[in-house]
């Protein structure tokens, strides 16, 4: 069974810096792409950054410069660094596993974690 286990959020001042980390686990055969969206209460769920096993990278535009993500491909498990953080930021962050395929089935499907929480205030 794969589970996806984030970590990483919390409280923090305006221009802060705060690091997420997500573990993707169980019998996993490959992840095309690992990243992270975001939900602020009324909104919509929002892609933040993801990132593919060969390295390519998309970032929202409200968050470059701002925040790097990372992705270590023998550990399954992407990471993504906060820096400057804005009031704007707070939201529960969701991370994302794009076409995860399983040892047992050899098919993908996506999976999400349970979220943490990132607030940014003073």
């Amino acid at each position: 069974q794969v589970q996806l286990v984030e970590s990483g959020g919390g409280l923090v001042q305006p221009g802060g810096s705060l690091r997420l980390s997500c573990a993707a686990s169980g019998s996993i055969f490959s992840i095309y792409a690992m990243g992270w969206y975001r939900q602020a209460p009324g909104n919509q769920r929002e892609l933040v950054a993801a990132i593919t096993s060969g390295g390519w990278i998309n970032y929202a535009d409200s968050v470059k410069g701002r925040f790097t993500i990372s992705r270590d491909n023998a550990k399954n498990t992407v990471y993504m660094q906060m820096n400057s953080l804005k009031p704007e930021d707070t939201a529960v962050y969701y991370c994302n596993a794009q076409n995860l395929i399983t040892r047992a089935t050899m098919l993908g499907r996506d999976y999400w974690g349970q979220g943490t929480q990132v607030t940014v205030s003073s």
